[in-house]
């Protein structure tokens, strides 16, 4: 303490520390998912690992010593069992970080009826039924808990060429502030985070490397996203660091949404 201020301090790099805290990672297979995974256990955690793929959720849960779950978090019946098992498997929840979330690309005029509805599954139905069910289950616990979702700057900003996944991801933020609302009472927080252009094995895929380069050009600081760097921001919100953080979306982009869109002199 000193003269003026005698409030305690309290032990920062602990409040990072999950210990025998228990995760449920939805996504787990790869990219996002895999290094949550990865950041969740590296702190103490115990990890469910969710894929629709077996042998994904084998592989990234073996790595960690976790436990893994195959089902379809689109599906209620899925999701269902997905938290039915993994509640099970650890003997309760304190928190779930759900990565799924894909898109399509079409402009608005070629869009068809069946892409828009895809969407809207792969990227919002999943996450209101995990707060639906995972919050139930938090709730009930009397012990608080951590919901985290992936949204991304499309969802805050315009997404020409795939405008009905930006409109899902804008739903997933808004689902995540009236979440923390309802749920704050019980103790449970609800945030997510909002990444730019992420290079994931998928991602890289697509994009190859003419796209990493327009990207890195775009980019304040001059590199694309790592799996790594959304996974260090979720783990953040999970930990008792952001303990008085509920409702937000954090984006991770790089500073590419802080620009004014003139081109920038080159350095």
């Amino acid at each position: 303490m000193t003269s003026s201020d005698d409030t305690p301090v309290p032990d920062y790099p602990g409040r990072l520390r999950l210990d025998g805290r228990r995760f449920v990672v939805i996504g787990a297979g790869q990219g996002i998912g895999r290094q949550t995974v990865h950041a969740l256990a590296s702190v103490g955690a115990r990890v469910v690992c969710v894929d629709l793929d077996a042998d994904r959720a084998r592989e990234v849960a073996g790595e960690v010593d976790g436990v893994p779950v195959v089902g379809d978090a689109t599906a209620r019946s899925g999701a269902t069992r997905i938290f039915d098992e993994s509640s099970a498997a650890l003997g309760g929840l304190d928190g779930v970080v759900d990565i799924v979330g894909m898109a399509r690309y079409a402009t608005l005029l070629e869009l068809a009826d069946e892409d828009w509805d895809w969407h809207f599954d792969i990227v919002l139905r999943h996450a209101y039924l995990t707060v639906q069910l995972a919050g139930r289950a938090l709730a009930a616990a009397g012990t608080g808990g951590v919901l985290a979702f992936v949204a991304s700057v499309s969802g805050l900003t315009s997404a020409p060429r795939h405008a009905a996944y930006g409109a899902a991801k804008a739903g997933l933020m808004a689902l995540v502030r009236s979440a923390a609302v309802e749920l704050g009472p019980a103790g449970v927080r609800v945030n997510a985070v909002a990444p730019g252009v992420v290079w994931t094995p998928r991602v890289s895929a697509f994009l190859g490397e003419e796209g990493r380069a327009r990207n890195v050009a775009n980019t304040p600081l001059r590199r694309v996203a790592l799996p790594a760097d959304i996974a260090a921001a979720l783990l953040f919100l999970c930990s008792d660091l952001a303990g008085y953080v509920s409702g937000q979306t954090l984006v991770v982009d790089g500073g590419v949404a802080a620009k004014f869109p003139y081109p920038m002199a080159e350095d």
